[in-house]
């Protein structure tokens, strides 16, 4: 647990006194599953089980991975299901027979051979899953976006944009476009934790104005070195 005046460490798997929110990357151990630092999932019921509980159908043979940014907000009950919970599609039945073995086993098709395949499922950094989210298979869920709680989830979510809903649309902006751009140029995220420290007054600041000349300054001195 972090102490008070020190800056959290991502190598915590409790960072604070709740112990009902766990830094992802140090409880999910799955070969195709990747979480950047300071990513948590919040719940009071027994956290640091979200590979076994929230991660659902993942056999990693199958080739398909998960891959969450840095400093991502996943609240309860938000579930991730992976592509080989896939029935195919183009034929006259989606019933697995291959599954059940005997002489069925012999005469279909393998299981996995007659799966889609979604490719991997990939959210960015910054981003906001509401309680109770459902993530299919392949999605893509870009920066700074937020998905509504009881979402589902089936297409693509852009970046600093918020989408909710069953299956999950579009709903807003969070931003302009000219702050959308400054953000997904600065990438706050990738800074050194100590830099992030000093920047939490503006990035938690309302003032979006100042939030657009600290980041036009600090870019514009990024490109001067």
């Amino acid at each position: 647990m972090t102490q008070p005046g020190h800056i959290p460490s991502p190598e915590d798997t409790f960072p604070n006194e709740y112990s009902t929110t766990v830094f992802l990357k140090n409880v999910v151990k799955a070969e195709n599953v990747v979480i950047g630092d300071y990513t948590y999932y919040d719940s009071t019921n027994a956290p640091e089980q979200f590979e076994e509980n929230n991660i659902l159908f993942n056999y990693p043979f199958f080739g398909e991975k998960l891959i969450v940014g840095k400093f991502c907000q996943i609240a309860h009950g938000t579930k991730f299901l992976m592509g080989a919970a896939n029935h195919r599609l183009d034929t006259a039945t989606t019933y697995p027979f291959n599954v059940m073995g005997g002489i069925w086993r012999e005469t279909s098709t393998p299981h996995i051979d007659e799966l889609p395949h979604k490719g991997d499922t990939v959210v960015g950094n910054d981003v906001w899953l509401g309680r109770d989210c459902l993530i299919m298979p392949g999605v893509k869920i870009g920066d700074g976006a937020i998905v509504a709680a009881a979402s589902v989830v089936t297409k693509d979510v852009a970046p600093y944009t918020v989408a909710g809903g069953n299956p999950a649309r579009f709903l807003k902006r969070r931003f302009d476009e000219e702050l959308t751009a400054l953000l997904l140029a600065f990438r706050w995220w990738d800074l050194p934790p100590e830099e992030i420290t000093t920047l939490l007054p503006v990035l938690c600041s309302p003032d979006l104005t100042l939030l657009k000349d600290t980041l036009r300054s600090r870019l514009a001195r990024k490109e001067e070195q």
